[in-house]
């Protein structure tokens, strides 16, 4: 199976997701492929003391979110999908839609259109009528909706603890094995 996956980072509050995933897949042999959002630039300097570079230095490539000419924007060049960590509820609207107004969400309808892996950690609470619907209709398009929901099983001491959880459950549906804590009975 191909190890290149693409990482779509958008606006929402969570871009700790998008940069833990980052960080825990360039310790294994997957190539990533990394699309930040504009708005997500914003809320990089918001949120993190990091800056657009510092991500870009965790990915093997970075594409432009304008940069609709780009690899991950064809269906012919072969990746596990694309996860979207955090991924907002307008970037979820346009991939339910089937709307490509940039390249994370074109990137985003290719892997659906080849039934590749998507996955959305869509950060938005509470949701109305209209989330839910974009949700139930990614969903049958494919895709998996994963709000990033802390497991307090695993006894965490910090943030980063919950933080990666989530990011190692979400990057377990493309068949990467992360060593995390797992349920025990």
């Amino acid at each position: 199976m191909d190890n290149r996956i693409i990482i779509g980072i958008t606006g929402a509050t969570g871009i700790q997701y998008g940069l833990k995933a980052l960080e825990v897949l360039r310790n294994t042999d997957a190539e990533t492929h990394l699309i930040v959002s504009r708005s997500a630039e914003t809320v990089i300097g918001m949120e993190m003391r990091i800056d657009r570079e510092y991500l870009c230095f965790l990915a093997d490539v970075v594409y432009s979110a304008d940069d609709i000419g780009a690899a991950v924007a064809s269906g012919s060049y072969k990746t596990r999908g694309m996860l979207i960590a955090p991924c907002t509820v307008k970037t979820m609207a346009e991939i339910a839609s089937g709307v490509s107004g940039s390249l994370l969400t074109r990137a985003a309808d290719v892997v659906l259109k080849e039934r590749r892996r998507l996955v959305l950690m869509v950060r938005e609470t509470p949701l109305h009528l209209g989330h839910l619907r974009n949700m139930t209709s990614v969903t049958e398009m494919g895709g998996i909706i994963m709000p990033p929901v802390p497991s307090f099983y695993t006894q965490p001491e910090t943030i980063d603890d919950i933080v990666t959880h989530s990011v190692v459950r979400a990057l377990d549906l493309f068949g990467f094995d992360i060593g995390i804590p797992r349920w025990k009975q």
